[in-house]
């Protein structure tokens, strides 16, 4: 068994397609399937069902995948670990991120980080936070930079609190709070709101702020990223609450101070187990010790 034929199932198994697998693998398709016709002799199990219009894993491909993923991580990681010791910093940084973090300027930590360390590969996932600290307990992200509301923690994970915000609330210009200098959540709780799913950690800090006041509200609208909130407030379509650095840097839209508002707190989260040397070193640069284990 050869680590090129583990690449080579790999690159199937995302891209369901042999021919796709090899233009991203840099291979003749030939090549590439007579890999993985050896591979399935020494194994003595197919790994994929093809049919002229389309490839699937078999049960057995599905049960070999997970060990081959593992595989090919070790390796990567084995080389990294004998770069690192020489001194250099090489192999891949998986980073996470939800997209209102601004106590750190990501994209100005990885300008710098590129510049010092341009073998390293690096790949970026904006996702929420609960999901992000799931994926760096499992090992899939090395490190994410995520918020939660002041009484929640990461769990399963090193943290270091990086800093805390205050909810604003966001309008329209054209709504009738837009000129007001500041409101209370008893007056945002007649407001049509647009928000995050129920149940993540972003919704949470507004759900148990308007709960804890004895309050209910309409959330009318529920989008996935913070992104996309914005385009629903400047319209005039809702109402939101938003961290108050983020929502400084969105354009066409009024924020106003909530007397009575709720406050989350960033965090970076790492793995409590090991950390790839592209990762320490990438926090290390944020001033985030990671002990050696």
């Amino acid at each position: 068994m050869e680590l090129q034929q583990l690449r080579y199932v790999l690159a199937v198994a995302e891209t369901n397609s042999f021919t796709r697998a090899a233009e991203r693998c840099l291979v003749v398709q030939s090549a590439l399937s007579h890999q993985i016709a050896r591979l399935e002799r020494e194994l003595g199990a197919k790994l994929f069902e093809r049919t002229s219009r389309r490839v699937r894993l078999t049960p057995a491909g599905a049960a070999f995948l997970p060990a081959a993923r593992q595989c090919l991580a070790a390796a990567e990681r084995a080389a990294a670990e004998v770069a690192a010791a020489i001194g250099e910093i090489r192999g891949t940084l998986a980073l996470g991120l939800i997209p209102t973090v601004t106590a750190v300027d990501i994209p100005a930590a990885l300008r710098d980080f590129r510049e010092r360390h341009p073998q390293v590969r690096i790949t970026l996932r904006v996702g929420a936070s609960d999901d992000l600290i799931a994926r760096v307990e499992q090992g899939e992200l090395d490190a994410a930079f995520l918020g939660l509301p002041v009484t929640t923690e990461p769990k399963g994970v090193s943290a270091r609190e990086l800093g805390r915000d205050r909810l604003v609330a966001v309008v329209a210009p054209t709504h009738p709070l837009a000129s007001a200098r500041a409101v209370d959540l008893r007056t945002l709780a007649a407001e049509v709101f647009v928000d995050l799913p129920a149940g993540t950690a972003g919704r949470i800090q507004s759900d148990q702020a308007f709960a804890a006041a004895g309050l209910t509200r309409d959330v009318a609208f529920e989008v996935t990223t913070a992104d996309y909130i914005a385009r629903l407030v400047a319209p005039n379509l809702a109402v939101a609450m938003l961290p108050a650095a983020y929502a400084a840097e969105i354009p066409g839209v009024a924020a106003l101070e909530i007397t009575d508002a709720p406050a989350r707190v960033e965090y970076a989260v790492w793995s409590s187990r090991s950390t790839t040397p592209a990762a320490t070193a990438f926090l290390t640069s944020l001033g985030i010790a990671v002990q050696a284990r």
